[in-house]
This record gives structure tokens, sequence and C-alpha cells, in this order.
């Protein structure tokens, strides 16, 4: 009888001919960092971190040159990527929308401020707007129960939320008039 196998070995990551991990990096963290920790294992949040903040999301391509360059599996880079939510696999928008979900925000509904950001943007929480300019979430807690309902819109925290107010920074970004923070490349 054959076994039906699972083509995990195999699959194929996008590559682009000049690394994600650059010189600069490494040296940063063969200077910098690898000294500072027992194991290369333990560098391997500060790296995933130094991708992302330079990309705005970590690529299969760049967790492969992490594994390598940090003398570790592939799948325990990809493992480590994954479980933390804050990590981005996949590109996002040049605008991060993230509706905080807390208790509070939840007593301040809101589902409402959510559904308000769906419906004008046509994509679902987790998505991204065709155009790339949009990237809708719900975060675990943003911190500012005492002025609930809220959400960061880029790097801009909104505060006691309506679905008019959303709605309006959300045609401010449209109009360009709220500025984004924005990744280089």
């Amino acid at each position: 009888m054959a076994w039906i196998t699972k083509n995990s070995a195999g699959t194929v990551v996008e590559k682009r001919s000049e690394p994600y991990l650059t010189a600069a990096m490494k040296a940063d963290l063969t200077n910098r960092l690898l000294p500072r920790f027992e194991t290369t294992h333990a560098a391997l949040l500060p790296a995933l971190h130094m991708i992302q903040h330079e990309y705005g999301w970590i690529p299969a391509q760049a967790m492969l040159e992490i594994a390598e360059f940090l003398k570790l599996d592939p799948s325990q880079v990809i493992d480590t990527a994954s479980f933390y939510e804050e990590y981005w696999l996949k590109p996002k928008g040049e605008n991060l929308i993230s509706v905080c979900r807390s208790i509070a925000c939840e007593a301040c509904d809101y589902k409402a401020i959510t559904q308000v950001c769906k419906d004008k943007l046509g994509i679902e929480v987790g998505e991204t707007t065709d155009d790339g300019k949009f990237t809708l979430v719900e975060v675990e807690c943003l911190g500012s129960c005492d002025s609930a309902p809220v959400a960061l819109v880029g790097e801009k925290l909104h505060e006691w939320l309506t679905p008019e107010t959303i709605a309006k920074a959300i045609d401010d970004v449209k109009a360009g008039k709220a500025g984004h923070h924005h990744h280089g490349h």
C-alpha cells in the first residue's frame, strides 16, 4: 500500500535574490544581541522584530534566513513567529485599524465600531483592502479602558468612539489628513 505523504518539506517559498536579513542586521545581531543570550534561540524574537520593523511583516524567506543565521530548524522559527499575535506573516495595509475588544470595550459595544469599519472598508477582521491601504484587526486590550470604546488607526489612539467618529477617522485617513506610520520599502 502506498503512503500518501504531505509535501510540507517541498513547500515552495517565494524567493527574491536580495536577502531580507541584511548584512547590517546580521552584524547588529552578532555584535549587540547574541552576546547577551546563552543560546542563539533566545535571539529569535529580536531577530523577528528586526525584520518586521524593517518590512512591516515577516516573509517566509526571511524566516528561513533567520533560521540559517541562528542555526535553528526552520520549523522553530515558523512556530515561534506564528505563535505570537504581534508578528505579521503576510503583508498588512499601510494603515492598521486595531479595534479593542477588552471587557470594557465589550461593555461599550466595540462590535458596532468593528462593524462600521467592515462596512466602510468592505473587509472582514483580519483582511486587507484590495488597494493595500487598510488592514482591520481586533486586539485584546489597548490599555485605555477608561475611555472605551477605543481603536488605533495607524499609530493614533481614538477614544470614546461612536460609529460616527470611527467613520470620520477612516475618512480622514482616506483623505490624507491623518498621517500613517509607514515602513521603509
